[in-house]
């Protein structure tokens, strides 16, 4: 049978010879790694269940959110996971290292073929080399050091095909977001991508790494690349490994084939809000910024900071504004330091810090606040994402040239004199808190209750449950902040009532690996989540922890208000308004679905 390269690669790591979309396989998990916020949990899960380390040779964590450990909340966490590897064997890339992602490549934990899962939702980023990586819950990171395999279902794949030559000065990351452009944030919604084509075959690793990095904003299940002779000598260097890449067969079935010029690609920046709200830099040109921020998983790589450097060279950064720069990996910043460009960044008066996430998961630095306006290269720009501002996404040579001018431009046309600060405003919000309600626990396949319609597509995990409180692992806490991001919607918690349903958009829980996106309405005793489609890592974590998620498309069809009482019938996909009488199919749950919700999730 014919196989896709993400197809190949799991029958590989399954006991079958060939997979197709939609099986529901085991597969065995080369690297198996834990963050410094998720691995707490991770942690809890494995005690708690009272579960052993299937191989500790293939189980790390990687501490790259906050690696300065400035919160005490991630240095707690931290000091959990240091403990718990000490006494199973587990090696730890400590505050360091850099970003885990990259680690896995660099310091070949992964390679063309293999397949890693990690509480890091980017960690599809392993794309770049030809390998698969996932995000997932700390539950499902859990069973994977436990038992050295995880269940996934195979999705179906998407061949792009990038014609023409590049024109000067659009960068990897104006490619991937001339795709975003292109497709959104769920046209690709769990489709696995493979980007092919001459155009394709010329970017280098680094350039490969910014596109993959962004398959999780696209809604892809992962972006990759056929691996070629350089990635492979680079993979078996740092391997050690006489690995056989994998490559998609000649007649493979796509569920999609495109052809794209990319010779019409511009240089583009993702506006405030969103990754694909995407707009031709022209139409943002002269914006006044008040910081900006080159780093993150996607565009930390050594070619990034030289085309920073380049631009940076003999200027300053405009009057009042803040530059921070944060190489990806503590090997990369040495050789920022070895090269001169750490002395270019510090003469141009920019902040550099230590190899991590940085701003991009509210970490070491990178946080901007409430009515700052900031341009960064990070993948993400969710509301509450960077902090309390507002966020463009752009490639570094932009961002650069933008720090200089004190408005966002390109390198071609830095002003003599920078924009200056013409006001100041200082705006502060006041938090509020909510007791927490017990969860429910009865477990039907009818499942009636009262629901909260929300009509918004792209609902994010940090609309769901901010980053500001991710280090909460007691699920007994987590429902008062649900939604709490979610504009018009901030006063769900105090509202809903255990048994209520949440009914929504396209793509709900897009974004973040996060599990207290799903845990957060347990608490709050929510009964069951219907969306016209859900974020794949956030569909799975969904199902482990037993919250029933039913995918309906035509939802809108029952003509729903909001309070309505509708009825679900999780076997049949049934679902009725009790108010009107009509009734749709939504899918039904699969064996492995239901097994899950009636044992009461998956351990």
């Amino acid at each position: 049978m014919s196989m896709t390269l993400l197809e190949k690669i799991l029958a590989r790591h399954s006991k079958y010879d060939s997979v197709k979309p939609g099986d529901i396989v085991d597969i065995k998990i080369d690297a198996r790694i834990a963050r410094d916020f998720g691995g707490a949990n991770v942690v809890k899960n494995i005690l708690d269940h009272n579960l052993g380390i299937d191989d500790p040779q293939c189980t790390f964590f990687t501490f790259d959110c906050n690696p300065g450990g400035s919160d005490q909340k991630y240095a707690v966490n931290q000091h959990i996971c240091r403990q718990f590897a000490r006494n199973n064997g587990i090696k730890v890339f400590d505050i360091d290292s850099g970003i885990g992602t990259h680690i896995a490549i660099d310091e070949g934990l992964v390679y063309p073929g293999a397949t890693a899962v990690s509480t890091d939702s980017h960690a599809n980023i392993l794309g770049a080399i030809g390998a698969f990586g996932q995000g997932m819950g700390d539950m499902d990171i859990a069973a994977a050091w436990s038992k050295g395999r995880i269940w996934f279902r195979v999705p179906p794949s998407v061949r792009i095909n990038l014609k023409g030559d590049l024109p000067s000065g659009v960068s990897a990351k104006d490619i991937a977001l001339n795709l975003l452009s292109r497709y959104g944030a769920n046209s690709l919604l769990g489709y696995s991508v493979e980007l092919y084509g001459d155009a394709a075959d010329k970017l280098s690793l680094d350039q490969r790494i910014t596109i993959s990095s962004m398959a999780t904003e696209m809604g892809a299940i992962i972006i990759l690349f056929p691996p070629d002779k350089k990635i492979i000598d680079y993979c078996m260097k740092k391997s050690g490994e006489q690995f056989k890449p994998v490559y998609a067969d000649n007649d493979a079935n796509y569920s999609m084939i495109e052809d794209i010029d990319i010779s019409r690609f511009v240089r583009m920046v993702s506006r405030p809000g969103a990754p694909h709200d995407t707009v031709d830099l022209e139409s943002v040109n002269g914006i006044k910024i008040d910081s900006a921020f080159i780093g993150s998983c996607t565009n930390g790589r050594m070619e990034d900071m030289e085309k920073a450097a380049a631009i940076l060279d003999n200027r300053r950064v405009a009057p009042g504004v803040v530059l921070k720069i944060v190489p990806a990996t503590d090997s990369i910043w040495r050789e920022c330091l070895s090269s001169g460009l750490l002395d270019i960044f510090k003469r141009a008066g920019a902040l550099v810090s230590n190899a991590g996430c940085a701003g991009c998961a509210a970490g070491q630095v990178g946080q901007n606040g409430q009515g700052e306006i900031t341009i960064s290269t990070g993948n993400r720009n969710f509301p509450g994402k960077q902090g309390k501002g507002s966020v463009y996404l752009a490639s570094p040579e932009i961002v650069a040239a933008s720090a200089v001018a004190g408005c966002i431009t390109d390198p071609g046309n830095i002003p003599d004199k920078p924009v200056e600060f013409k006001a100041a405003v200082t705006m502060v919000r006041k938090e509020a808190g909510k007791p927490e309600r017990e969860p429910g626990s009865e477990k039907s396949r009818i499942i009636e209750g009262k629901i909260w319609l929300i009509r918004k597509d792209n609902i994010d995990t940090d609309m769901i449950f901010h980053n500001r409180y991710l280090a909460i692992t007691d699920i007994r806490e987590m429902g008062q902040y649900t939604f709490d991001n979610l504009e018009g919607n901030e006063d769900f918690a105090r509202k809903a009532s255990p048994g209520d349903i949440v009914v929504a958009g396209k793509n709900f829980g897009s974004g973040s690996s996060r599990q207290q996106a799903v845990d957060c309405f347990k608490s709050l005793g929510v009964t069951a989540i219907v969306a016209e489609s859900f974020g794949a890592i956030y569909e799975r974590n969904a199902i482990n922890a037993a919250l029933p998620v039913i995918t309906c498309r035509n939802i809108a069809d029952l003509t729903l208000n909001d309070g309505d009482k509708i009825k679900i019938d999780l076997v049949t996909g049934e679902i009725t308004s009790l108010r009107t009488g009509l009734t749709v199919f939504a899918e039904p749950f699969s064996e492995v679905q239901y097994e899950i919700y009636l044992h009461g999730g998956l351990f």
